[in-house]
Formats: C-alpha cells, sequence, structure tokens
C-alpha cells in the first residue's frame, strides 16, 4: 500500500501524453462534425457553432470529469496512483451512422436542415436511453448474441462509411494527407515510440500542416476553400428539448429504428468490452456507473442540441502504457469543451487542412474491422465475414446515389438500366436495416459453424420477423430516394417467407440429428 494518492488536479507528464493523444481523437470528430453537417445536411456553419457544438463540449465535458472522478476515487479507496481513467467522447460510428444514414436522407427528401436536426437528436436520445437501460441488462444481451454478430456490423461501417471515403479524399489530395496517414499507420502499427513520447496522431496533424503550408506556398499544392465559420463568441448550450421531445411523436424519427438500435447496441456492448479491457490492464470499474454515465452523457447531448452520442473509447491499456492517470480526462474535457463553446472548431479549419487529420479515421476503420476477427472466436471468422456483406451493400448505394444526383438523375427512373450487369433492387433491400441484417447473418453463422441448429433458427426467425414489418428489406422508391416502408406482416413477405421456412428447416434438422 502506497500513501494517499496526490491531488484530483495534479498531473504527471504521462497525463500531457495521454492529453494530447485523446484531445487530437476528440477534436477530429468536432472537425468532422464541422464539416459533414453543412455539406450532407443543410445545417450551416454558424448553426453548428451554436446548436450542436455546445451541447456537445457539455456532455463531453461532463463525462470526461465523471470518468477522471472515478479513477481519482478508486486510486484513494485502493492506494495506489497508477489508475488510468477510461478514455471518452463522441462515439465515431455514430457520428457517421446518424449523418449518413438519418440525417442526411432526410434532408435530400425534404430540404429541412432543423428536420434533419431533430431526427439527429431524436436518434441520440433514444441511444441514451438504451444505454441507460443497458447498465441493468446489458449483460445479458451480452451473452446471448455471439461476438462475431456484433463486431462485424460495427466492422462493417468502420471500413466502408468510415475509412473508404477518406482514403480516396487522401489520395486526391496527396500531397496534404498522405504523409500524416503513414506516419500514423507506422507508428502506431509498430507502437513506435517518437523521441520526447510525443503523440503520434499529434506529431502527424503538426507536420502535414506545416508540409501543407509549405507545398501551398511553393504553389505544389492546390489552395483548399476558405472553411465556413462562425464568430469567435461564447456560444452557451441552448436547452433543445423542446424540438426533441415533441418529435418523439412523429413517425420521421422512428422510422429509423433499424440504424438507431443497433448503433444503441454497439455503444453498449462496446462500452461492456472497453471495462473489460480495462480490468484486464489492472484498473476495475464497476460496471453500472459507467454505462450510466454513458447513457447520461448521450441524453444531455440530445437535449442541448447535440445528435451524437458519447460513449467509451477503445484503448485504455494504451493510455495507461503512457503514464496517464486521471487528470488527462479531465484536461481533454476542459480543453475539448472551450473549443466548442467559443466557436474556435471553425477557426482550427482554418489552418489545419482536414486531410491531414484523416489519417487517423483510417486507423480507426483499420482496428475496428481486424478487432472484428481478432476478438471472435477462430472457427467464426466466415461469420464476420459474413456479417460485413450488408454493410458494403449499403456503401455501394450510397456512392450510386450520389453519383446519380451528381449526373441530375435518381434511382426512380434509372434502377431497372442496371441490370444484368448490377442488379440494383437486390442491393437496395440488402442495404435496408443493413444494421440488424448484418447481427443476425453472423450470428446465425456463427451458431451453425458451433452446429447450435436450433439458436440459428430463432435468428432465422427473428430476420422473418423485422423482414414482415419492414425493418429490414423494404424499401419504397421515390423521386427524393430509397424510403423505408412499414407494414403489419406485410412489408416484405418473400424475404420474411424464405427466412421462415429457412428457420423450420434448420429445426426439423435439429430434432432429426437429436433423435
Amino acid at each position: 500500500m502506497t500513501a494517499t494518492p496526490p491531488r484530483f488536479w495534479r498531473m504527471r507528464t504521462g497525463d500531457l501524453d495521454g492529453f494530447f493523444g485523446l484531445f487530437v481523437d476528440n477534436l477530429l470528430q468536432l472537425l468532422l462534425i464541422f464539416t459533414l453537417c453543412p455539406l450532407l445536411c443543410g445545417i450551416n456553419a454558424a448553426e453548428v457553432a451554436t446548436r450542436i457544438l455546445p451541447g456537445a463540449a457539455l456532455s463531453i465535458l461532463a463525462g470526461n470529469l465523471f470518468f477522471a472522478w472515478q479513477a481519482w476515487r478508486i486510486a484513494r479507496r485502493e492506494g495506489r496512483e497508477d489508475v488510468t481513467a477510461m478514455p471518452y467522447g463522441i462515439n465515431t460510428v455514430s457520428l457517421f451512422a446518424y449523418i449518413v444514414f438519418i440525417m442526411a436522407p432526410i434532408y435530400r427528401q425534404t430540404l429541412d436542415a432543423t428536420l434533419a436536426w431533430q431526427a439527429g437528436l431524436f436518434a441520440c436520445f433514444i441511444s441514451g436511453v438504451m444505454e441507460f437501460i443497458g447498465a441493468f441488462v446489458g449483460d445479458l444481451l451480452r451473452r446471448h448474441t455471439p461476438r462475431a454478430a456484433l463486431l462485424s456490423s460495427l466492422a462493417g461501417i468502420a471500413i466502408t462509411f468510415i475509412a473508404m471515403g477518406f482514403v480516396f479524399q487522401i489520395y486526391a489530395n496527396p500531397a496534404l494527407g498522405l504523409l500524416p496517414m503513414l506516419l500514423i499507420l507506422v507508428c502506431y502499427a509498430s507502437k513506435l515510440k517518437l523521441p520526447l513520447g510525443l503523440p503520434a496522431g499529434f506529431v502527424a496533424v503538426v507536420l502535414g500542416t506545416i508540409l501543407a503550408w509549405a507545398l501551398r506556398e511553393a504553389g505544389l499544392a492546390p489552395p483548399t476553400p476558405p472553411a465556413e465559420t462562425a464568430a469567435l463568441a461564447f456560444h452557451p448550450p441552448q436547452w433543445a428539448g423542446d424540438r426533441l421531445f415533441g418529435f418523439l411523436f412523429s413517425k420521421v424519427g422512428w422510422s429509423y429504428m433499424a440504424v438507431i438500435v443497433p448503433m444503441g447496441l454497439f455503444n453498449i456492448i462496446g462500452s461492456l468490452q472497453c471495462l473489460e479491457s480495462a480490468e484486464a490492464a489492472g484498473d476495475r470499474f464497476p460496471t453500472r456507473p459507467s454505462l450510466l454515465a454513458n447513457g447520461i452523457g448521450s441524453v444531455v447531448a440530445a437535449c442541448f442540441g447535440s445528435p451524437f452520442a458519447t460513449t467509451l473509447y477503445i484503448g485504455h491499456p494504451g493510455w495507461k502504457a503512457m503514464g496517464a492517470r486521471w487528470s488527462y480526462s479531465w484536461l481533454n474535457g476542459a480543453v475539448i469543451g472551450t473549443l466548442a463553446l467559443f466557436g474556435i472548431v471553425g477557426e482550427v479549419l482554418r489552418f489545419v487542412p482536414l486531410e491531414v487529420t484523416l489519417g487517423i479515421l483510417l486507423w480507426i476503420g483499420l482496428v475496428i474491422t481486424a478487432q472484428a476477427f481478432q476478438a471472435s472466436p477462430t472457427p467464426h471468422a466466415l461469420a464476420v465475414a459474413a456479417g460485413l456483406i450488408p454493410a458494403l451493400a449499403a456503401w455501394l448505394l450510397v456512392q450510386i446515389e450520389t453519383a446519380l444526383r451528381v449526373a441530375g438523375t435518381d434511382l426512380v427512373t434509372t434502377v431497372d438500366r442496371f441490370a444484368p450487369n448490377l442488379h440494383l433492387r437486390g442491393v437496395i433491400a440488402l442495404s435496408q436495416g443493413f444494421l440488424l441484417t448484418s447481427i443476425i447473418y453472423a450470428a446465425v453463422m456463427a451458431c451453425v459453424i458451433d452446429r447450435r441448429f436450433k439458436a440459428a433458427a430463432v435468428w432465422l426467425l427473428v430476420a422473418a420477423g423485422l423482414s414482415a414489418v419492414g425493418l429490414i428489406h423494404a424499401y419504397r422508391l421515390t423521386p427524393g430516394g430509397v424510403q423505408s416502408y412499414f407494414a403489419w406482416f406485410t412489408a416484405a413477405p418473400d424475404f420474411a417467407i424464405a427466412y421462415a421456412v429457412s428457420a423450420a428447416t434448420l429445426c426439423a434438422y435439429a430434432l432429426k440429428q437429436k433423435r
């Protein structure tokens, strides 16, 4: 036993190292919000700075303070100084899922940016409520869902919507983004330590920014259009509960439950896995308070204008290896909160090209995809691969819709022209509710690999029910794009019948095998 740990506000050298790593990660989320919301959802920079980022700042600051306090409290109780707080911030996967699959489609169909924002608030709020409930039932869900099912669907989003699009952006501007990307991949993959213990992500962004400015001054790199910014001023969080709770009774938000529910499950299971990882590294944090803090953080974000859920981050052992303890957490919350509350995020984009930060997103996508295979039982690798297919269909559909929009046409008038080279109706059907479909396909494959045919049949019956009501596979084509279609037992009857017959076949085989 050692003496009483130092004061809550005291910092160590390792806390500074941990802060820079977590700060770059959190800053990237804010830069993406500032870039993607105007680009895809019609929410201009001023609205992002005054409506969204203050709510995000509040949830990030409160969460980081809680997890710093939690680590400090455990350190005092156990009489040791090496307790590392759980890293915390905006959920990267949820950020992309809510923008690409909820907010952007609503904006394309209605051209109403406020409606898209309200839908994002709804998604964030429901996710927070699910995380709150998950504090009490998360372990039960985890026991009955194969790990491959949850991780493969997460990997599908990571390798497509997080990694692929931004890789193309890096290679479109290699002078700006290629060096930082390679530096991040080399340092993170090899666990190479840089001089003075500087974090690789921070060094990559700084060097990339310096190189970008030098190349532009020499005329060797194209100038970047000036980023839209908001006025530098204090923007306090604004209550958005009236917009949120009024939207709870709208059909628009509930029609996207096929995206919201899986993301909520990911947050719950992912948080449990992060806590397990921390315990393996020597820091045991209580499950229920940690998940409750996650849920409350997301609910607070939604009530104060941010559509983006917060969660525990993977990588606790990495922060611990840096020597970070608890001060890196509250310091990150304070600095990120200041940038968001005072409208500084837009100013960062004036000096730091987005391309120099995108290598971090590529690394996140690769790590999540690799983890799906590494953390699943070896025989379940086939199940992980099966779960990737629906996400690939969803990503392909987004690319096709984007190309058609640029060409001045739409899916309604061109959908049948793609056959027989590309069966686009099949792509659309597989993409609808793809997160749920991904979980089901991977779960069925995992159960079959383990010769648990009755369990596989149950998952197929779930697929039949979801198809029947329209949470997966059902759709309608409109001039505004693909719309979800819900109906009692008749939404996608062909899929429902096929899944039900398959389930019956597996049950019959299981009974025959038992006899």
